[in-house]
């Protein structure tokens, strides 16, 4: 059974993603966890919303961030709380913190799965035209 803390007496707060979506869209809420052990899948662990995070692109191919940055401020300079990988990498694309590391890698290997994949479809394509080639001259 899971009993009820004081966040004010607990330990360090974290900061992280709180996923409020469903199996084919996920959508997550950016949220103060009043202590790290005690888990984030369960809501009343929440003592704070903090702003909401959509990874799926819109119409325009954009992933929509909201966050309250006062809020963020406080609870980071304040409380010291302890901040999350995938929440300190959309800080960094914010410009509230220094981009992570991990978003350059992220960018790096999209990069050379996307040149695999346009290397593979050119040679599918030059082999469709050497059979094409071959059925017009026989």
């Amino acid at each position: 059974m899971r009993q009820l803390v004081n966040p004010k007496t607990f330990g360090k707060p974290s900061i992280g993603l709180a996923l409020m979506g469903c199996t084919n869209r996920p959508f997550y809420h950016i949220c103060v966890f009043p202590d790290r052990s005690l888990g984030r899948r369960h809501e009343g662990n929440i003592v704070e919303q903090l702003g909401t995070f959509d990874p799926l692109p819109n119409v325009r191919n954009e992933k929509l961030v909201s966050m309250n940055i006062g809020r963020l401020k406080y609870w980071i300079g304040v409380r010291e709380a302890h901040i999350s990988v995938p929440v300190l990498e959309l800080l960094g694309l914010s410009g509230l913190f220094p981009v992570h590391p991990k978003t350059y890698i992220r960018a790096r290997d999209a990069r050379q799965s996307l040149a695999e994949q346009v290397a593979a479809l050119k040679t599918i394509g030059n082999e469709g035209e050497a059979e094409k080639d071959s059925e017009t001259t026989s």
